[in-house]
């Protein structure tokens, strides 16, 4: 189920065993907490986090009886998937007794997550829910809620614009807000501009590894673009990003292997350098000098055009690469 229905639940009763998963690991953990305070169950519940994943202590934690008629709260977090027959142990030692609850919040791929869900049903006691990538709509709630929590003055305009700034982020934000209530002010927009550092570069990072993947960017350039990105500054970080996923194209057909620190000088966290050594290995070299022809020409022009065109240029230049790729 998503997550409008899964709060209708949590106003009747709250599900004995739940999993979540998807790509929004704030709204996880934003749910576990809501566990933790409904069941008051911070000083009795377990919690097993990635390598502390042990199938035998959940077991054992859930198969015993509360010596105070307390509470057992399960709470699993990690990655990788528990093997289904052990999943389905803990589900049924969950609904076996009403203080048991188990919950697990899965962080791997949601994709991976579907083989899960067979074990969450309602015939099992099980519910699934899954969250999706954050937007403004649903996001600046969540942060109103934590800016109560904690005491800080913000309105909602000045919310919108730290997800703006934070790329829809919402653990970031809820980090930042945390250091904002520091300052026991009201918070404004400009307060913002001036404290919090923005996640553009990233995000501009993110856009042309999916430009260059033949993914849609035109949400993406108009939220750089409403960060407060020039349309020359994109245009020039398309340049060095072509020249980097030139480099490595070179560098791989003259040694057979990627090494970002002999190509770039410095090394690359793994994920990164198998990325843009994947890009470099699908472009041909025939596609690579068109690219760089139609951003010298389109340098020129973006140069001459007058500023209320530049934006629509922009989207002209980058759309116009991904015919040549």
């Amino acid at each position: 189920m998503y997550q409008r229905e899964f709060d209708q639940r949590l106003k009747q009763f709250l599900p004995k065993a739940v999993l979540f998963y998807g790509d929004n690991h704030y709204l996880i953990d934003y749910y576990l907490g809501i566990y933790i305070q409904k069941l008051d169950a911070k000083e009795s519940m377990l919690t097993l986090y990635y390598d502390e994943w042990s199938f035998e202590q959940a077991k054992g934690y859930l198969s015993q009886t509360s010596l105070f008629g307390g509470i057992n709260l399960l709470i699993v977090k990690h990655d990788k998937k528990i093997p289904k027959k052990e999943l389905e142990q803990l589900i049924a030692l969950a609904n076996k007794s009403e203080e048991n609850y188990f919950i697990y919040g899965y962080t791997g791929t949601p994709a991976d997550a579907k083989t899960l869900q067979s074990s969450y049903s309602e015939k099992k006691g099980g519910v699934w829910v899954r969250f999706f990538e954050p937007n403004i709509r649903d996001g600046i709630p969540l942060l109103q809620q934590k800016s109560q929590q904690i005491g800080l003055d913000i309105d909602h305009y000045a919310l919108q614009h730290l997800m703006l700034v934070l790329n829809n982020n919402l653990a970031l934000c809820a980090n930042e807000l945390d250091k904002l209530a520091i300052l026991g002010i009201k918070v404004t927009s400009k307060d913002i501009d001036r404290l919090v550092y923005s996640t553009a570069p990233l995000a501009t990072e993110q856009l042309l590894i999916d430009l260059f993947n033949k993914k849609p960017v035109t949400d993406t350039i108009t939220k750089l673009l409403e960060l407060g990105e020039d349309e020359a500054s994109l245009l020039r970080s398309t340049q060095y990003f072509l020249n980097q996923i030139f480099l490595f194209h070179a560098y791989i057909k003259l040694h057979g292997h990627v090494d970002s620190a002999a190509i770039l000088g410095y090394k690359l966290p793994k994920q990164i350098e198998e990325q843009k050594a994947q890009l470099a290995l699908r472009i041909k070299s025939a596609s690579l000098l068109k690219i760089f022809e139609h951003l010298l020409e389109s340098e020129i022009e973006m140069k001459q055009a007058a500023a209320t065109q530049r934006e629509v240029l922009l989207y002209s230049i980058l759309i116009k690469i991904q015919q040549y790729l």
